[in-house]
């Protein structure tokens, strides 16, 4: 299991060390991201409405979801706060105002709820048992992260200066800590080993990578549970962000987990100011770099 996890996390570091020199190419892997999420999720869907005794396991499900999402909110909000009350953070706007908008990135926050929508009604009265659905998600996931890496390393960030960046380090950190010690309450719960309840608590917001991750290793329930636990992180972030980050910027930045530093940055701009941004980023980094790994390692133990 090990070895087949390392597989799978290879094409990451692979496009990690790779720089690219025509910059152009940045916008065509940045739409060919975008276009393999909402493959790997319409697949995720796929598996997931072609799942026998689906209609009977959606209760069991809906369950399992929102006592993943309530414990890692209590638990992330929790250990944010001890990290902003040991490391104070200030929110202070620059004096340029940004325009954001919220109905825009909300209706943006449930098109990936819409692509596995398409793909359950696909799978579960269209289409017959196909049988390549997993190898498929597997090697799309594969690639995604390939350009994934590839985008982490030629964003224009110094890895030095990130990691060197103590709040987003902190954030990081934290949401990190949290999450596992949410694992660890929610498994009796969810009647499952350590080691797995703890891999459904690291997907941090990123559920393009946790739905199939963790769909591959548990069965396509769990990567449904697994996928709506990390959208809703996103679409619970959108809300409290603007609530949070003028007295509790840590905590608004780190819930937002690994759309820190794309989703939900221009929400963290807009209400925190500019001095929130390298945080934001730094933090989002981190756990868009750790995420994959973590839940690799942590399911290659069952």
């Amino acid at each position: 299991m090990l070895t087949d996890a390392l597989l799978i996390l290879a094409p990451l570091f692979l496009g990690f060390a790779i720089a690219l020199e025509r910059r152009w190419l940045m916008t065509v892997i940045h739409h060919a991201v975008e276009s393999l999420v909402y493959l790997i999720l319409a697949l995720l869907g796929l598996g997931l409405g072609q799942m026998e005794g689906l209609v009977d396991q959606l209760g069991q499900m809906a369950a399992q979801v929102a006592t993943l999402v309530l414990t890692l909110l209590l638990a992330n909000m929790l250990g944010l706060w001890l990290w902003h009350h040991w490391q104070p953070m200030a929110s202070r706007d620059s004096g340029e105002t940004g325009v954001t908008n919220y109905r825009r990135l909300f209706l943006a926050a449930l098109k990936p709820l819409a692509a596995v929508l398409v793909g359950v009604i696909l799978g579960h009265f269209l289409l017959p048992v196909v049988t390549w659905v997993e190898d498929l998600a597997t090697w799309a996931l594969m690639f995604l992260l390939l350009l994934i890496g590839l985008q982490l390393r030629n964003a224009g960030l110094s890895l030095r200066r990130l990691l060197m960046n103590r709040q987003g380090l902190g954030v990081a950190l934290s949401l990190m800590l949290s999450s596992m010690v949410a694992g660890l309450v929610a498994m009796p719960m969810l009647a499952l080993p350590w080691h797995d309840a703890l891999a459904l608590t690291s997907g941090f917001g990123w559920y393009s990578l946790s739905g199939i991750v963790v769909g591959d290793t548990l069965g396509p329930a769990w990567g449904g549970v697994a996928f709506l636990n990390d959208v809703l992180r996103e679409i619970i972030a959108l809300a409290i962000i603007p609530l949070l980050i003028p007295r509790r910027p840590a905590m608004a930045i780190g819930y937002g987990g690994a759309t820190a530093m794309d989703f939900t940055l221009p929400i963290i701009r807009s209400s925190g100011g500019l001095d929130c941004v390298p945080v934001a980023i730094a933090s989002g980094f981190i756990l868009s770099f750790v995420s994959p790994i973590l839940m690799g390692v942590l399911l290659s133990l069952g």
